[in-house]
Formats: structure tokens, sequence, C-alpha cells
């Protein structure tokens, strides 16, 4: 699962960096760094998940 939110984030930075639109691209941007934090607490909570265990 995280694994596919960077790859999304990934995806979201190429179309930032192709945009001509500058609007577009700074949503991008932003969008992408949405999605590594959303993968960085997936792989937080998947940790400490396992360390229950």
């Amino acid at each position: 699962m995280a694994k596919a939110i960077r790859q999304q984030a990934v995806t979201a930075e190429r179309v930032a960096a192709t945009s001509a639109d500058a609007f577009v691209a700074n949503q991008m941007k932003t969008l992408a760094q949405a999605f590594r934090a959303q993968a960085g607490i997936i792989k937080k909570n998947k940790k400490n998940k396992n360390e229950k265990k």
C-alpha cells in the first residue's frame, strides 16, 4: 500500500515538472508531499503493529 502511494507521489512530481501552468505544478507538488506523508504514516503504523505481536 505504501509503495503504491509513493509511486503516485512520483507521478505527481513528474506532472508538476512537465506542467506549463504554475498553479497546476504547485498543486501537484503539494499532492506529492501529501502522498509521501501518507506513505510514511502507513509504514510507521505497520511497523508499530508488527512490534506489538
